[in-house]
């Protein structure tokens, strides 16, 4: 795919991810372990040989850009092409954040007017999944589309959960007759996966149509207004795929990835998810430790019992804590005698001795990081 570049959206703030999203982007989050959400369509795209990504992002920038850094653990650290990060910036009456989307790449449309490439994937960069782009690429080009979307039957979704996605409508031929962002009643179980590709002329035509107008997002001002006269096709994508648009389904796919068959399909049996690096001494685990069906990533200290958990980096688990069902994040302690079930606890949270925290699956707690209590 030496003829395409990508593009990936990080995205606004999203209340509906709480305290997870209150000072980190939404392709920021950690998850699985030692991951964040942005780096798997990265992975993708530099699996699919996409040699130059843009990244426009448009909350809260800084642990992402810290977590991208120059691109080295994508190799694209390179003079040609490479990574590029396009921070929203302050100027006359700009308030430091894009409004959309679409108002993100065109205020840096000279990154896509520079460029040579014909073809561009845009992406939004909390969807969890690993794939390949070039079945995608083929069949846009096949079907002579202005527009791709590639899309996946949610059979899997209850309807409060297909709620935060975009909804198509297609006929038989693959052509995209409705999208529907975010609908209260969902008229299909088909959602957008945010990943689209479009000849890169055609994208700087619209963005400059869009701007023209006053319009500002990609979706909503571009691709539904376009559907009467525009060719836009959708590709089903048949793997696994989340997108990290609230709470529960946070939590659900983390809960997920402790399935083997789904971890076999993300981490071993496509192509490799990257990550940055970080130098630490393999999880350590004393007599009375006991884990099952959990991801404990390294740097951990575990004392205790750890069931169906998944533990980020540096995480203490000391002696008499029963960890169940939880999420604990990068350099978490949990004292003595702690009870957690069904929890989400941020950075550097500590848990003191003897406390018992509890919630219901389908709505877990929350722990801001830093927190003590």
């Amino acid at each position: 795919m030496n003829s395409t570049m990508g593009i990936i959206i990080t995205g606004g703030r999203n209340e509906k991810l709480k305290e997870l999203s209150k000072k980190r982007s939404v392709t920021a989050i950690p998850i699985g372990g030692k991951y964040r959400a942005i780096d798997f369509v990265l992975s993708n795209m530099v699996n699919s040989g996409i040699t130059k990504v843009g990244v426009v992002t448009q909350f809260s920038s800084r642990s992402l850009m810290d977590h991208l850094g120059s691109g080295k653990e994508w190799d694209l650290d390179r003079r040609n092409g490479g990574l590029h990060i396009f921070p929203p910036y302050l100027e006359g009456d700009s308030i430091g954040m894009y409004r959309g989307s679409a108002e993100g790449m065109y205020n840096n449309l000279s990154f896509l007017k520079r460029s040579s490439e014909e073809y561009v994937i845009v992406a939004m960069g909390n969807g969890i999944y690993n794939m390949r782009y070039d079945d995608l690429l083929e069949f846009h080009i096949n079907k002579e589309a202005d527009i791709t979307i590639l899309y996946r039957d949610m059979v899997d979704y209850q309807t409060e959960e297909l709620r935060n996605l975009g909804i198509i409508g297609i006929d038989d031929d693959g052509r995209i007759t409705d999208l529907l962002e975010k609908p209260m009643t969902p008229k299909t179980t088909k959602a957008s996966m945010g990943v689209y590709i479009i000849k890169r002329t055609l994208l700087v035509e619209l963005l400059e149509e869009s701007a023209a107008h006053g319009n500002y997002d990609f979706v909503k001002d571009i691709l539904i207004k376009k559907i009467p006269e525009r060719k836009i096709f959708g590709f089903e994508y048949k793997g696994y795929w989340r997108s990290l648009s609230s709470i529960p389904l946070y939590f659900k796919c983390n809960m997920e990835l402790l399935n083997p068959e789904i971890s076999d399909e993300l981490f071993a049996n496509g192509g490799k998810i990257f990550t940055k690096v970080k130098d630490e001494t393999p999880a350590k685990y004393n007599d009375e430790a006991e884990v099952t069906n959990s991801v404990v990533a390294d740097g951990c200290i575990i004392e205790g019992t750890v069931i169906n958990s998944v533990l980020f980096r540096g995480v203490v688990v000391n002696k008499g804590c029963v960890i169940k069902d939880s999420i604990i994040m990068q350099d978490s302690i949990l004292e003595e005698n702690v009870m957690l079930e069904n929890v989400i606890l941020d950075k550097e949270v500590v848990i003191t001795k003897d406390r018992e925290l509890k919630a219901e699956k389908s709505y877990p707690m929350i722990v801001g990081k830093g927190s003590t209590i």
